[in-house]
């Protein structure tokens, strides 16, 4: 190097660095400038910080004394080789003794009140039930827990052992495995129960039973599906120990028809629900309910279980009325009914005033007809659902003499009859005309009626009374002589129609039989319908 150019280096003087901070002034670091962004002081609030989460919560919370800040930051910011060497050279000093620091506070779910936590949770179990999230919150914290062991949270309970469907040995061994646990959560968690289901019990019912007849007096709704074992003592037991029970469901289990007439005998006058499975010990439960031993049944629901049983039910329909003259809800499933007649000139019954609806759908052709149909309904004005799917002997001009003016589900959908009993059928417009204005579901699938006929018939829709638009926003056509300028007029119509079924339907182009769901896709089909080209005659 020049001894000139030498020279000038030593003399130039040395460079100043920017924003330089005066002596005894900190530094801010990152972290500092996230706090006061977030929680800035004089505002209120303060900063909660733990593992997965920051909170900003009011009120004057713990605040960071600077000794932490410094504590944080040395921890995180690597130190340079020559203060490292400073730092040896220095003279050792006694290290400030600092504050212990502050983690995250533990307790943060004991500042919910308990009377919030039982609404939240209230909320939570009644859309999808107790299990299994009142087991995941116990474990949260001691707030927590104490607001899941509530018993009014657990007022809806189904058990089933976990092995169930295996060994028949391994099976026998977890119930009593489960058995062992309901002997403590029955008196401390499910003494407020008021919804039992037990499935796929084999061995234990009656231990489970007497459980609940001892801790559970508040119980209304029971349920036994796929259960074995249940003797007469044990539905006694429970109907005297539970005075509030008015709901029995027992389809698809194995119990004698004893054992349901003695229970009958003793919680008759207060049941209001109950479901059976037709078997050969139907019959003696039938004769109870006909005797008048449940005056205030509201629901009955008779079914098939899985392997289908061919033989027909005699039900005398007078002194059914007679028996249960309070009944809104009838459902004969699946069943060949035949409708005993009492003599050879049949006395009209007293009929069912507050029936609102009328099941009796079955998958192959029944017996019911017009005339067995209305000594049903001769006195229900108020029925709003009439399931006759099936029903291939009820023609329209026997719907239309039924008393009930504002029907509002229709099912006459014929599924799994041969084409033989699908006959020519006319007269459909007499069921819209009648009830155009109140019908929010029509099934005509499988029905025989012409296309003029079809065509008179959804007409109707388009001229409600009162100008107003109508009801209907289910409409199944599937199978039947429906045209593309019908399908166009009803969906014009009926602005509120969410479900269209156009499957195998003759008459209408390729690649539009199809069953439509959502507002979109049946204007879809009619953007369809009307740019189509016309078919060829």
């Amino acid at each position: 190097m020049a001894p000139g150019v030498a020279r000038r280096a030593r003399r130039r003087p040395p460079r100043s660095v920017r924003s330089a901070r005066p002596v005894g002034v900190r530094a801010r670091s990152a972290e500092d400038w996230w706090w006061d962004r977030l929680a800035p002081s004089g505002s209120g609030y303060h900063l909660l910080q733990s593992d997965s989460m920051l909170l900003v919560l009011p009120g004057p919370g713990p605040a960071r004394t600077r000794v932490q800040r410094r504590a944080a930051r040395r921890t995180q910011r690597p130190v340079p080789p020559a203060s490292r060497a400073a730092a040896v050279k220095a003279r050792p000093r006694p290290a400030p003794v600092s504050e212990p620091q502050q983690g995250p506070d533990p307790g943060w779910g004991d500042r919910i009140p308990l009377e919030i936590l039982l609404q939240i949770f209230g909320l939570l179990v009644a859309s999808d039930g107790p299990m299994p999230f009142l087991g995941r919150a116990a474990r949260v914290c001691r707030r927590w827990h104490e607001a899941a062991s509530q018993p009014a949270l657990w007022h809806t309970v189904t058990l089933s052992p976990p092995l169930a469907g295996r060994l028949a040995k391994s099976g026998a061994k977890a119930e009593k495995k489960l058995l062992a646990s309901l002997e403590w959560l029955m008196p401390n968690r499910f003494s407020q129960l008021q919804r039992l289901t037990l499935i796929h019990w084999k061995s234990q019912v009656h231990p489970v039973l007497k459980l609940v007849s001892e801790s559970c007096p508040r119980l209304t709704f029971l349920k036994l599906s796929d259960c074995h074992g249940v003797t007469p003592d044990t539905l006694v037991m429970l109907a005297k120990a539970c005075p509030q029970l008015h709901s029995l469901d027992i389809q698809h289990s194995m119990v004698e028809s004893t054992a349901v007439v003695s229970f009958l005998e003793e919680a008759g006058p207060r049941m209001c629900k109950l479901w059976l499975t037709y078997s050969s010990q139907t019959t003696a439960i039938l004769g109870a309910l006909l005797g008048g031993c449940c005056p205030q049944l509201r629901v009955l629901e008779v079914s098939t279980g899985i392997n289908r049983n061919s033989t027909p039910l005699q039900l005398p329909v007078e002194a059914l009325q007679k028996g249960c003259p309070q009944l809104q809800v009838l459902r004969l499933l699946n069943l060949m009914w035949l409708p005993k007649p009492s003599g050879r000139v049949v006395t009209p019954g007293p009929g069912f005033p507050s029936l609102e609806e009328l099941c009796l759908a079955g998958s192959s052709c029944n017996f019911v007809s017009n005339e067995a149909l209305g000594r049903l309904l001769h006195d229900s004005p108020n029925l709003r659902l009439l399931d006759l799917r099936g029903c291939a002997r009820i023609t329209p001009g026997g719907l239309r003499d039924l008393p009930c003016q504002d029907l509002e589900q229709l099912h006459l959908g014929l599924y799994g009859t041969s084409d033989r009993l699908t006959l020519a059928k006319e007269g459909s417009h007499l069921l819209t005309q009648k009830w155009c204005h109140a019908l929010r579901e029509l099934d005509l699938s499988g029905q025989g009626f012409s296309e003029k006929d079809l065509e008179q018939a959804l007409a109707a829709f388009s001229v409600t009374p009162g100008a107003s638009h109508p009801a209907l926003c289910s409409l199944n056509l599937r199978g039947t002589r429906v045209t593309p300028s019908t399908v166009s007029s009803v969906i014009s119509s009926c602005p509120g129609l969410l479900y269209l079924n156009l499957e195998s339907c003759r008459c209408l182009p390729r690649g539009l039989k199809r069953a439509y769901r959502g507002q979109e896709e049946v204007q879809w089909c009619l953007e369809q319908l009307l740019t189509s080209p016309p078919p060829s005659s």
